[in-house]
């Protein structure tokens, strides 16, 4: 009896084993998504990974330098790791009938691409993305983060507000423990670090688009290699479909998930492209408004430019006219002054011719001396007095008289500077 109760509880306690073993395997092989497309060097903890592998929960993926991978997840969304990357599925629920479920992934370094599914078609809020500085909560669109030391750029790729196919605007909430950051514009981005609040939105510049696709690129040369032919994608797709049917998909529903994931990425290809071109026609309004604006103020300075020279123009004018007249003023000085001087040596020379005219009546009576010794004394004496007198006269009355004119000419050209001078600063007050 013992030997059949402890063989009967050795069944019980291996079945139990068993069973554990199973839940065990379950919990951590459980399926998320398959291996799309491959570029490079990308493993796991456990193995090195191929187009076609299977991805399964709490599975750490590593992609090297220049290496990258697209994870096809079982709820249609595509997570699309980077170069230098390590990317951990964390939770991963999923309801086929309902299309209720929940993923949390969280991104330690590296480049992670997003383009949400099925879970958050029916529920937005249900797609998160961890990152060391905080949390990228998606609402049903397309995002991209780059993760790196102390830093997370984070990048709303689309679908926008206006998008003309009605499809529900996508937006990314950024946030941690001192602030949140809505994304809700296509190719706007943040910034985030540690300790600090999410930047506020900005729209990306053509040098940080450059650095989001360059951690993809090498993903971008993966898919159009030669290396990777028509043969090895339909095993993909036919994967795919095993694992849809495995879930309780039926033929029709799997083609119809597949025809509306390719409708949906050509309508995001022609919303894109709509944007792109929206934008571009914005540039180059803004800037022929600019060239506008540009050319009108550049008539503007031409004509205060204009003015400036003509007012500078007058001006100089003016003080060359008031320079003209001055040495015009001088030059008449100088003339009355020549002309009187003049007036003096005509007169000295008047003067001069009748003191030779003199000297000539002294030197003929000099003759009549030796016949009459007597009575031409006498002449003598009365010639030689009245030349002197006359002498006297002439002499001082021309200067009195210039000395007067000189004196008023100057006196009346001082009024007339005083008269100026006033005139000015009346002017002068008037434009203050």
């Amino acid at each position: 009896m013992k030997k059949i109760v402890s063989i009967v509880a050795s069944i019980f306690f291996l079945i139990s084993l068993n069973v554990n073993a199973e839940e065990k395997l379950t919990i951590e092989k459980q399926l998320v998504g398959i291996v799309g497309a491959i570029s490079g060097t990308v493993k796991t903890e456990t193995r090195e990974l191929k187009a076609g592998d299977k991805i399964y929960l709490n599975e750490t993926i590593y992609a090297a330098a220049g290496s990258g991978t697209q994870i096809l997840l079982l709820d249609q969304s595509t997570f699309t790791i980077g170069e230098d990357s390590e990317v951990v599925m964390d939770t991963f629920v999923f309801d086929p009938a309902t299309n209720d479920g929940k993923i949390v992934a969280s991104v330690k370094q590296g480049s992670l691409k997003v383009i949400s599914g099925l879970i958050s078609k029916k529920n937005p809020d249900s797609l998160t993305v961890e990152v060391p500085e905080g949390t990228l909560g998606s609402r049903g669109t397309e995002f991209q983060t780059i993760v790196s030391k102390g830093k997370t750029d984070t990048l709303l790729i689309g679908p926008g507000k206006n998008n003309t196919l009605g499809m529900r605007p996508g937006a990314v909430l950024v946030g941690n423990n001192f602030g949140k950051t809505l994304l809700d514009n296509p190719y706007s981005m943040t910034s985030m670090t540690k300790g600090k609040a999410p930047g506020q939105a900005k729209k990306i510049t053509k040098n940080q688009l450059k650095k989001f696709n360059k951690k993809m690129k090498s993903l971008r040369v993966a898919k159009l290699s030669p290396d990777e032919t028509k043969s090895e994608r339909k095993k993909i797709r036919k994967q795919l479909k095993k694992e849809l049917k495995s879930l309780g998909f039926e033929k029709e529903e799997i083609k119809s998930i597949i025809k509306e994931n390719i409708k949906k990425d050509k309508e995001k290809k022609v919303v894109i492209k709509k944007e792109r071109a929206e934008k571009k026609k914005k540039a180059k309004a803004e800037k022929a408004k600019k060239k506008k604006a540009k050319a009108t103020e550049n008539k503007k300075g031409k004509k205060k430019k204009a003015k400036a020279k003509n007012k500078k123009g007058k001006k100089k004018k003016a003080k060359a006219e008031k320079k003209k007249g001055k040495k015009k003023k001088v030059t008449k000085k100088k003339e009355t002054k020549k002309k009187a001087t003049k007036k003096k040596a005509t007169k000295k020379k008047a003067t001069k011719k009748k003191a030779t005219k003199k000297k000539a009546t002294k030197k003929k009576p000099a003759k009549k001396k030796k016949a009459v010794k007597k009575k031409p004394a006498k002449k003598k004496k009365a010639v030689k007095k009245k030349p002197k007198k006359k002498k006297k006269v002439v002499k001082k009355k021309p200067k009195k008289k210039v000395k007067k004119k000189v004196a008023k000419k100057r006196k009346v050209v001082k009024k007339r500077k005083a008269a100026k001078k006033k005139k000015a600063k009346k002017k002068r007050r008037k434009k203050k």
